[in-house]
């Protein structure tokens, strides 16, 4: 693939410098903008793939001539650099269920590592086309390898399971986001739970998704909680500008 990065930008740019996107001959990752930029660097990129070059640049006015408005210049880095998994967080999705599949869809377009992951091969087995699951008899082991900062979303069919997963992902300090599907009545039933073995349950999102709205049709529920989540993962990162509508 090749990495498309934005080392420069001044005026009015739809991203900023450190933007970037990777380019494949069939998909793109990411974005830098979209517009007639993003058309014009994912041509060359492609370009470079067919040629086997290696590196080039981009110097691109963001007026009339290329047909758009915003009025400013972006400089880009075009290089061979696979986009690896590693770069995004990891999104662990505990119970492959309707909530879980969905979510799992709604996550794939996103700049994140989303992996679903249960005990029951027969409900992984109905997850979308490519997305990536786990099938494991101790989900437990996977909240303990997670990689610091990765987000933790639990709705399994098991009550007891979701909690034994939420107390296990509250001993760590080093996670972003905590989930959990549920109720009021299932929020105050997890503090007692993880109060009497002395973990405090303040990190925990439960219910996921809510303030939103009341529907709890499962990709609704899933949409809320991808917005939910995005937001908590971008919160420490950077804010980015989008003054040109492309």
């Amino acid at each position: 693939m090749i990495r498309v990065r934005v080392i420069s930008a001044r005026g009015s740019t739809p991203r900023d410098a450190g933007a970037e996107m990777f380019v494949g001959p069939d998909r793109v990752e990411g974005t830098i903008g979209g517009g007639q930029l993003e058309y014009m660097a994912i041509d060359r990129a492609r370009r470079m793939l067919q040629t086997g070059e290696a590196q080039a640049e981009m110097d691109i006015p963001l007026g009339p001539e290329i047909g758009q408005c915003c009025g400013g210049r972006v400089r880009l880095s075009l290089d061979r650099k696979p986009a690896t998994p590693q770069d995004h967080p990891d999104v662990l999705i505990f119970g492959a269920g309707h909530v879980g599949r969905a979510l799992a869809l709604a996550l794939q377009p996103l700049p994140v590592n989303a992996t679903l992951i249960d005990q029951r091969p027969e409900e992984l087995a109905l997850a979308a086309s490519g997305l990536q699951t786990r099938l494991t008899p101790l989900p437990e082991a996977e909240i303990r390898a997670a990689r610091p900062g990765s987000a933790i979303v639990i709705l399994t069919h098991d009550h007891a399971l979701d909690f034994m997963l939420g107390t296990e992902a509250l001993s760590r300090n080093d996670l972003t986001y905590i989930g959990m599907i549920g109720s009021a009545t299932k929020r105050s039933q997890f503090n007692r739970f993880a109060r009497d073995r002395g973990i405090d349950p303040a990190q925990l999102t439960l219910p996921i998704g809510a303030g939103f709205s009341t529907d709890k049709r499962p990709a609704v529920i899933a949409a809320y909680t991808a917005a939910e989540l995005m937001t908590r993962l971008t919160a420490t990162s950077s804010s980015e500008k989008y003054p040109c509508n492309s």
